[in-house]
């Protein structure tokens, strides 16, 4: 190691373990600290080889500068001062401490009592205190040289309302991927293997967005019961991507693979969890935060600072309101942004983000701070704008520049093709980009991100397959997960082989996909669904890392023919503006044009009457979009053009005549793009019906029952 350590007073800035090719630099942020020790480890982190004392201090920021430490080097912190949890302060110095700027964290947690600041079985609880060391037991900071040759990388910077979402699980995804060698499955370096962006790229999606890589912390309770914290919202560390995932343990890999998918042409979002961190409430363990300045990370409850505010679930909230906690997410974003080369954020339970005091507050600071800073506005933001707090949620209440997780929709779409009336008047706000929650504040229509499942709660395939939830092997005899998930088994409860309800579920799961794709709107497919991936009912499976949650790429001829089904959709929205306009329909005659450029047709043919719209048994409506009506200009500031589209929609369990609007031009007729009723994969016959594939303006179309078919003008 070193025969005599060489200490000089280092800086405050940046915060973190800094390389600057001639030793390293460490920054701590405590504000209420009397004293802070860093501690050098070995190359396996086992054995302390040194403790330096940090002597100097600059506006609140512990510092020192070591010209002898390289990359690769591991650390940790004690840090000393106040235990008196009434007053918020947890100081613990026989706890080792992992810094919160830490770009890598080598190990994990080993659960046992020394985790903990307090004596866990005392009688006072957390008024304890702990005196043994949990050194042996606590991962470890790493040092990293953040140099890394891009070879030119570009970013896509696809526009919002080109934008087609696949949210994945990095492990999951390629966990049982027939192609990815053995020792790359589950990893980073899976993830950009070569023939697993070719079907990424082969779907048309344009931005893969990555449930949570922040470095996490595996929960104790799981962890007793045999079960994994597998989806990874319980992060400790906002800069280091989880080594879990990375077949070389070398933070290089992530970059690796954010390389390969922009040379795809492929944006990388991720799922950021800033609300709340692994270390639970009171009752928590000391692993980072908690023992650096607890008072100044966390909300605590203002008469009684033993005790956290909690909007999240999870036992603690991060504190929005002061300057650290803020400049910490701040830093994270940009250090994501600059030396990562992502794309955008998912925020988690967003609006415990943006809690001033106890309201949420949408001109809140921690809004004022991303608008403002150069780099952060300009990537994708998007919210899940709820949390768990009073008052939380916020769908269609972010501010101009945010994007949301639209529940509303969700929510819409699930009642609707169920069969629940009264549901068309909402039906056409989300179909047509949701005017109602986004148009107001002067956002547009990709401020909502159209879903119908996503990776918390039922797959399409459940969806459609269970009315409740089947939790058993989370071990919490059912209880977790959410109860009102609006889903329709058809008759029978599970795995079935009724060859009458398998056709209808298939049947079902065209309607949710294409009424997905031809929404206004951004699209959000949750991967694994265009390969019918059952969870077999589990709608919460967070902690079931195993076959479960894992994508299972063996398909039968029903799931390549479904996967087909969803690619064409994908491409007829590419290929045509109209299903992605970059400004709501006005729905009257617009200047330059003749036409409306929406109306809403009743089975008549004719515009749907104010009667029709409140009428609380229709579950049928036609949706004509006249493309001479657009209102759209490239990037160039050419006039975009397409043709016009019928898209209809029969949520009801009968057939219906629907006639088809006569005003053509001569020469042009409605040609059937597609039928979710004559495309099912266990037909044998192909009817005279099915044939037909052009009508005149006029015609009758039969419209089956629960189906949605599309037509497209078009000369004979």
């Amino acid at each position: 190691m070193f025969s005599k350590l060489k200490v000089w007073p280092g800086k405050p800035y940046p915060l973190g373990a800094t390389w600057t090719g001639d030793g390293v630099n460490f920054a701590l942020f405590s504000e209420h600290a009397e004293r802070v020790e860093l501690c050098l480890f070995d190359k396996k982190g086992e054995k302390q080889t040194h403790s330096i004392q940090l002597q100097e201090q600059t506006d609140q920021v512990w510092h020192v500068f070591l010209p002898q430490v390289k990359p690769n080097q591991l650390y940790a912190y004690r840090v000393y001062g106040p235990y008196d949890p009434e007053s918020g302060h947890r100081f613990n110095g026989n706890k080792l401490l992992l810094d919160p700027y830490a770009k890598a964290i080598e190990g994990e947690v080993i659960w046992n009592d020394y985790a903990f600041g307090y004596r866990i079985g005392d009688k006072a609880e957390d008024l304890s205190f702990s005196d043994t060391d949990n050194a042996d037991y606590m991962p470890k900071c790493k040092v990293v040289d953040s140099q890394f040759n891009w070879r030119g990388d570009k970013r896509p910077n696809t526009p919002w309302h080109k934008t087609i979402i696949y949210e994945l699980h990095v492990k999951g995804f390629t966990q049982q991927h027939p192609d990815v060698p053995t020792k790359l499955k589950g990893t980073y370096a899976g993830l950009a293997y070569p023939s697993v962006i070719k079907y990424i790229k082969s779907l048309g999606v344009t931005a893969i967005e990555l449930m949570p890589i922040h470095g996490f912390v595996n929960d104790w309770h799981l962890q007793a019961n045999g079960l994994t914290n597998y989806w990874g919202y319980n992060s400790l560390s906002f800069f280091a991507p989880d080594m879990r995932y990375s077949s070389k343990k070398d933070i290089n890999e992530f970059k690796e693979m954010v390389s390969a998918y922009h040379a795809a042409g492929i944006e990388v979002i991720l799922d950021v969890v800033y609300n709340h961190t692994a270390e639970g409430n009171h009752l928590g363990p000391t692993l980072s935060f908690k023992g650096i300045d607890n008072k100044a990370y966390y909300r605590l409850v203002e008469d009684n600072e033993r005790y956290y505010m909690d909007y999240t679930g999870c036992g603690n909230t991060l504190n929005m309101m002061t300057p650290k906690a803020l400049q910490l997410i701040m830093d994270s974003l940009r250090y994501w942004v600059e030396e990562m080369h992502v794309d955008g954020f998912r925020f988690d339970l967003a609006s415990a983000l943006a809690r001033e005091l106890h309201e949420v507050d949408k001109l809140g600071a921690f809004f004022d701070i991303i608008h403002q800073d150069p780099v952060i506005s300009q990537v994708k933001l998007i919210a899940e704008p709820w949390d768990i707090g009073e008052g939380g949620y916020m769908v269609g209440n972010f501010p101009v520049g945010w994007t949301e997780w639209n529940g509303k929709y969700r929510d819409l779409m699930r009642a609707y093709w169920k069969g629940d009336g009264g549901k068309v008047g909402e039906l056409a706000y989300r179909l047509t980009g949701s005017s109602d929650l986004y148009e107001h504040s002067g956002r547009k229509p990709y401020a909502s991100i159209n879903f119908i499942t996503a990776h918390d709660g039922f797959t399409l395939e459940d969806l459609v397959s269970y009315n409740e939830k089947h939790n058993l092997a989370n071990n919490e005899n059912n209880r977790d997960g959410h109860d009102h998930n609006m889903s329709w088994n058809m008759g029978i409860e599970g795995k079935t082989k009724s060859l009458k309800i398998n056709k209808l579920r298939w049947r079902q799961k065209r309607n949710f996909m294409a009424t997905l794709m031809l929404s206004q709107g951004v699209p959000m497919l949750l991967a694994g669904d265009e390969l019918s991936r059952t969870q077999q009912g589990n709608n919460n499976a967070y902690c079931q890392d195993n076959k479960l949650s894992w994508i299972n790429w063996r398909l039968n001829d029903e799931q390549q023919q479904f996967l087909a089904f969803c690619r064409r959709l994908i491409k007829l929205r590419q290929e045509h503006p109209i299903f992605r306009q970059r400004h709501f329909f006005q729905g009257h005659q617009l200047r330059g044009s003749l036409a409306k450029d929406i109306t809403w047709l009743s089975a008549s043919g004719n515009e749907m009457t104010d009667e029709e719209w409140q009428m609380p048994h229709t579950r049928c409506i036609g949706m004509h979009m006249h493309g001479e009506a657009l209102q759209e200009l490239d990037e160039k500031g050419r006039q975009v053009t397409d043709t016009d589209f019928i898209v209809l929609l029969n949520a009801a369990d009968t057939g219906i005549e629907f006639t088809l609007p006569n005003h053509l031009p001569k020469g042009w007729k409605w040609k059937r793009e597609l039928d979710t009723s004559i495309e099912e994969p266990m037909a044998e016959v192909i009817s005279q019906r099915k044939r037909n594939l052009r009508f005149n303006g006029g015609d009758s179309y039969l419209l089956a029952p629960i189906s949605l078919a599309v037509l497209i003008k078009t000369k004979r």
